[in-house]
């Protein structure tokens, strides 16, 4: 009877190949692992992209932004963040290189002047390397020859994605232009902004993709398959999270942060936002858990943040506080989606959500950003650090955003202490307003 019953067990495994054990609630499972694309066909898509960028995006944004000219400095050990939406997604090595985009009234002339003559990189530029001569003499001949009337540098916009060029950079282009060109330097933030805030249709799927891996790996890393109740500590959670990307290939723009609620335990601020646990500290039955996760696949970044329940024993869910906790975030959730539109800034946004929450009596906090090409990306956010008037940018068609808020509830069941329930969901704009990429949590995962 034994041998019958493994035999039948080792057929239903052979049969649904995909079924994943681990489960953070009765009845779900987690979604199997999708198949992602290898180096090489990552390399063709994501040229196609470049390609669709340079021919039909660039040259617009620039006369929108009134750029003659734009030069991109990449420095070795010192890579300007704009550079890896500009070249094919291969190491730039050189000790520095320079990419060089003009409007020459008709098209958009596209220079690279390196000191290794990558292969790739003449598929989209006009490639000059150390056999050309000195760099100085090719970039002031390239200028001199064309006399554009302005030329952006990335400086003097306020974020790191658009003020990546070094001191040393800047003294080298106004010694090697003159004094005339250095007077015409501006800068390139807002042509930035509106390059790397810009999502191209294609580009979508990919991106569900990698928020599918993200979904998929939190909510292993929130169950039984890593979590043990008084064994598993902090720690043990976020190096399984980071080895598992990295056994998927990938990378990630920042470590995954847990935050642990504990009942009659009051909880520690940083920053105006719960602390962070320490990596030693154990996961107890009774914990209200939370992660902040994300990775990079695609050279597309997302964020993602999760709450999960460890149950007490005999509890088969978590106590109704909690959940009405979820429901409060949720609710905050749905303000935002139902206010944000096309063309509208972060501001405006906000404070309608803001206002739908004061009239539903919820305590709550939004500090929504861009996210795409970075993490923290350049474009609308919706913050409340930035919600008077200090928000310009507007929501374009397309663009991704990764939606950041919290709520904090009186939990009756732990003698009405308050819980701060915070969740975080990438999410696109449509037509008719946001749209996440995936299933927002609207239950709390139950770890046994």
């Amino acid at each position: 009877m034994l041998k019958i019953y493994f035999f039948n067990l080792l057929l239903l495994l052979f049969l649904i190949p995909n079924y994943t054990f681990a489960q953070n609630k009765s009845n779900e499972k987690i979604p199997a692992m999708p198949k992602l694309l290898s180096l090489r066909e990552q390399m063709s898509v994501r040229g196609a992209w470049l390609k669709k960028r340079f021919d039909t995006l660039l040259l617009p944004m620039m006369r929108k932004h009134g750029v003659a000219m734009w030069i991109v400095t990449n420095e070795e050990f010192h890579s300007d963040a704009v550079t890896e939406s500009i070249v094919p997604p291969v190491p730039m090595v050189g000790r520095r290189d320079f990419f060089i985009f003009f409007d020459n009234g008709n098209t958009l002339e596209r220079f690279a002047v390196v000191r290794y003559e990558e292969e790739q990189l003449k598929k989209f530029y006009t490639l000059i390397g150390p056999a050309g001569g000195r760099t100085a003499d090719i970039i002031k001949k390239i200028v001199d020859e064309r006399k554009p009337k302005t030329i952006a540098l990335n400086m003097g916009y306020g974020r790191g994605q658009a003020d990546g060029i070094t001191h040393d950079a800047y003294k080298f282009l106004a010694e090697t232009l003159g004094k005339d060109y250095e007077s015409r330097f501006i800068s390139a933030g807002n042509l930035v902004t509106d390059y790397l805030d810009t999502r191209l249709p294609e580009e979508l799927e990919h991106y569900r993709t990698a928020v599918l891996v993200t979904d998929i790996l939190t909510r292993r890393a929130f169950s039984n398959e890593v979590i043990t109740p008084g064994k598993t500590t902090v720690g043990d959670v976020r190096w399984w999270f980071l080895q598992q990307i990295n056994n998927l290939g990938l990378t990630t723009w920042f470590q995954p942060d847990l935050r642990v609620q504990r009942q009659a335990k009051a909880n520690a601020n940083s920053q105006q936002f719960l602390a962070v646990a320490d990596e030693s500290m154990v996961l107890e039955r009774g914990d209200l858990i939370h992660i902040d996760c994300g990775l990079i696949y695609m050279g597309l970044s997302t964020d993602w943040q999760k709450q999960a329940y460890i149950l007490q024993k005999g509890e088969k869910d978590a106590p109704a506080g909690l959940k009405n906790a979820l429901k409060n975030t949720n609710a905050l959730q749905d303000a935002i989606f139902k206010s944000a539109r096309t063309g509208m800034t972060g501001t405006e946004v906000y404070e309608a959500a803001m206002a739908e929450m004061k009239r539903q009596n919820i305590e709550a906090m939004i500090y929504s950003h861009p996210i795409g090409t970075q993490g923290h990306g350049l474009g609308a956010s919706i913050d409340f650090r930035r919600a008077i008037g200090a928000s310009p940018e507007r929501f374009r068609l397309g663009s991704y955003i990764s939606i950041e808020l919290n709520t904090s509830t009186v939990v009756p069941e732990w003698n009405n202490q308050k819980v701060t329930l915070m969740a975080e969901d990438d999410a696109f704009m449509t037509e008719k307003g946001f749209e996440f990429f995936r299933p927002r949590q609207t239950e709390l995962y139950l770890i046994k």
